[in-house]
């Protein structure tokens, strides 16, 4: 008679739930929607983890998918866009059941920033690439940091170089005792472009306009040549690092002319030329140093930020870069 024998039979795994808003769903917002919808089934099948979507905020409405038959009563039934109110979509995304619940902020909106602080203190975690809350008003910083001791998570790390792991590998340096002496930085892809294509070959101005059908900058060319998007994420470098600073303690040196600053967008595409003469020089200027142009961010061990076209030595690896590198 063989051997008795006995199998433990595994136990099944126990469905965790993770609900999901989205704040912004423009091109980056949009793609990501995609990507939630495509992760779904593998997080269910492989992770236990179901990826629950239970709203969307644009600017002026928000979708809800719920079962709440009151709500649904007033406006009309579910999954409908109904108009914006972001506490209320916090509120639903959250719910009342203790699940783990998730805001992803893609849009580029300072209002939406200002809730952060009442969003993870009340315990929802927060992710975004939304600049505005890691550079804007400091006090507003610090609360996002403090609320964050609910437990709840605040993950900002495609603020900075497109989601390279930047932010963190800053943070993993400092806390196992590095010191941090500088940082350089080439923190725009489209200025790193303009200046690699820059080579008195073709005016600046039509390499502006070309980036620009290209989409390689902003709807608007000048929140790029501004130079602020660049501050903004060395704001948020220096915070990480320690240092307390503001928009305002960056020495930021853009790239447009206050005559052009202040003009309507299609006049200003218009009078895109008149960036040609000085950029021309600086050109110059490098050659005859034996350098290239670069668009530099700066983070000294003090704490002094500042962004700005430099030359720099045809040794330096930024020399090295390509297009948007």
């Amino acid at each position: 008679m063989p051997p008795s024998c006995s199998f433990a039979v595994p136990t099944p795994r126990r469905q965790r739930v993770l609900a999901v808003g989205v704040i912004g769903p423009g091109r980056v917002g949009s793609a990501l929607l995609e990507q939630l919808r495509a992760a779904q089934p593998r997080l269910a099948r492989d992770s236990g983890l179901e990826l629950r979507l239970c709203g969307v905020v644009a600017s002026r409405r928000m979708w809800l998918d719920c079962d709440d038959a009151e709500l649904n009563g007033r406006h009309g039934g579910a999954q409908i866009w109904r108009p914006n109110d972001l506490d209320a979509f916090a509120e639903h995304v959250r719910g009342n059941d203790g699940r783990h619940a998730l805001l992803i902020d893609c849009s580029a909106n300072d209002e939406v920033a200002a809730h952060y602080p009442r969003w993870l203190a009340a315990g929802l975690h927060v992710v975004t690439p939304n600049k505005l809350a890691g550079s804007g008003p400091l006090p507003r910083w610090q609360a996002i940091r403090a609320a964050c001791a609910s437990g709840a998570r605040f993950r900002y790390e495609a603020t900075v170089c497109a989601g390279l792991p930047v932010v963190q590998t800053l943070r993993d340096l400092l806390d196992t005792g590095d010191e941090l002496l500088a940082v350089d930085g080439m923190f725009s892809g489209t200025l790193a472009w303009l200046c690699n294509r820059h080579d008195g070959r073709q005016p600046f101005s039509t390499l502006v306009r070309e980036a620009h059908a290209l989409g390689y900058t902003e709807p608007d060319p000048r929140d790029d040549l501004s130079g602020l998007d660049v501050a903004r994420k060395l704001v948020i470098l220096a915070r990480e690092a320690g240092w307390p600073l503001s928009l305002e303690d960056v020495d930021l040196e853009g790239l447009v002319p206050p005559a052009l600053a202040a003009l309507p967008l299609d006049e200003c595409m218009q009078r895109l030329d008149e960036l040609d003469a000085p950029m021309a020089a600086k050109l110059a200027e490098a050659h005859a140093a034996g350098g290239v142009l670069r668009h530099v961010a700066r983070l000294d061990r003090h704490g002094r930020a500042s962004v700005r076209l430099l030359v720099l030595p045809a040794t330096h690896a930024f020399a090295h870069t390509r297009l948007t590198d």
